[in-house]
């Protein structure tokens, strides 16, 4: 609580001045300007880590269960109605905020429950509410906007409202926009070979096409496996409150809170069948995590494949120009680097990273609690921007306007002994590798080795070393 005191180090620069603000622990001094209390400014005081704050989709995903539950009290008469208005009322103030993060500066490395951040939204929503005159009392950060709910259901439950908003708003449809970019620039690329490559080496052909589809399968693979996710992701440990049995709180709360949240978001939350495991654990959190990890995989296998193709211009493969989007040395005038696979390439690399740590914190569920809960958080929504950013960008600035040098191509074709394996039918392994030995060794077209070690006539060999016929298959 406020007290009418306050102190300064210098009367001149308004910065500086303090107010006093108390807790259970006894008063504080907070800045005068600041919206939080005593508790939050404990915690900036206590958890000097990082800098780092919990991502903005949390904290907007926190004031809208902060919201719902006020609108919830209210509605089942356990807070007075003017007070929960005053509580929504505040909310919305604070999401149509420009600057709304700076009202939220408490450390990721936190309390492993998320206390803090959860007394933090809390002391915001009652100081903004307090701003109303007419109330019929003082809206309280405990008794009042924190009513029904502990920080052990609501700090769960903003991780997964948070995630499943930034999953169906950004990754799914950043998934969907590459899978449709690539299918669009394959069908460009209809009726061009190349040179398959296993263990980097040279191997049969394959079309641009059908290399192209394998990309936009894993992409579809990995929207089919958030999507099987969604559901368990919608279910949220709101009503649990302290360790899973829903102490002081209303029994109609949970189900009219998710009612209500689903409104808010167009997403149907629902409270969790189980509060134990969604308290305790963070199973889903680990899943989500897991399949942002295979995102991150597909990501860097394409990333890597735009660049390996693009190498040279001359004295690497120099089979595609990706799009030049900036110079590339700052030393040697003309280069020209793949940048934006590259730096889709070290997002992959953050995002198996933080999948790590999820994976460690997801552990950390000690009997009734998850103590790893804002790192979860802060790696999980980073995650996801980071591929939902990543696609598109590889998306829209690689892979929709690369171009395609069709003689280094045939060149290669021409020249690949590897055909040979064509003729394994006709004239035997032992046969053919003798043909691509010699053509290797000679530097010739097999074509051209073929009909002086075989009885096949030039045409004959024309129509089974054919590279586009033999991406086709069969026999």
């Amino acid at each position: 609580m406020s007290a009418n005191n306050e102190s300064t180090n210098n009367a001149e620069d308004h910065s500086n001045k303090t107010r006093i603000e108390s807790d259970s622990m006894g008063p504080l001094e907070v800045p005068i300007n600041a919206l939080y209390g005593a508790q939050t400014q404990r915690a900036i005081n206590n958890f000097t880590v990082s800098n780092l704050t919990l991502p903005e989709h949390f904290i907007r995903a926190l004031l809208r269960i902060k919201q719902s539950a006020a609108f919830t009290n209210a509605n089942l008469e356990l807070i007075p109605k003017d007070i929960g208005d005053a509580i929504s009322s505040a909310a919305n103030k604070l999401l149509a905020m420009p600057d709304l993060m700076q009202h939220f500066p408490v450390d990721v490395f936190q309390t492993g429950s998320g206390t803090s951040t959860n007394m933090n939204a809390n002391e915001v929503l009652s100081q903004l509410a307090n701003q109303n005159e007419n109330l019929s009392c003082k809206v309280n950060p405990n008794d009042h906007v924190n009513f029904g709910q502990s920080s052990n259901d609501v700090i769960p439950s903003c991780i997964h409202v948070s995630a499943a908003i930034a999953i169906h708003h950004q990754l799914l449809p950043a998934l969907e926009h590459t899978v449709e970019t690539i299918k669009c620039k394959a069908n460009s690329l209809e009726g061009i070979c190349k040179t398959g490559r296993t263990h980097l080496m040279d191997a049969m052909p394959i079309t641009m096409e059908q290399m192209l589809s394998g990309w936009s399968a894993q992409l579809k693979q990995q929207i089919t496996m958030l999507k099987q996710l969604q559901p368990s992701l919608f279910q949220l440990a709101i009503g649990g409150t302290a360790v899973g049995t829903g102490i002081n709180t209303h029994p109609q709360f949970a189900q009219r809170l998710c009612d209500n949240l689903s409104q808010q978001t167009g997403i149907l939350f629902r409270p969790n069948p189980n509060y134990f495991a969604a308290i305790g654990s963070q199973d889903i959190a680990v899943n989500v995590s897991g399949v942002l990890k295979a995102i991150a995989v597909a990501l860097m296998k394409i990333s890597n494949d735009l660049r390996w193709m693009n190498s040279g211009p001359l004295a690497g493969l120099g089979e595609i120009a990706l799009p030049v989007l900036q110079p590339g040395s700052s030393i040697m005038p003309g280069k020209v680097n793949p940048v934006v696979p590259e730096a889709s390439a070290m997002a992959c690399a953050q995002v198996i990273g933080n999948d790590t740590a999820i994976t460690i914190g997801g552990q950390s569920g000690n009997f009734e609690l998850n103590v790893m809960l804002p790192m979860i958080a802060h790696n999980l929504l980073s995650s996801i921007s980071l591929m939902s950013n990543s696609l598109l960008m590889l998306a829209d600035k690689a892979i929709l306007d690369f171009s395609v040098n069709r003689d280094n191509l045939n060149e290669a074709l021409d020249r690949n002994p590897i055909l040979v394996t064509a003729l394994n039918p006709i004239i035997g392994y032992a046969k053919a590798a003798e043909i691509a030995k010699k053509a290797y060794k000679e530097n010739r077209p097999v074509v051209d080795v073929a009909q002086e070690m075989t009885d096949l006539s030039r045409q004959e060999l024309l129509e089974l070393l054919n590279p586009l016929k033999l991406t086709a298959g069969g026999l």
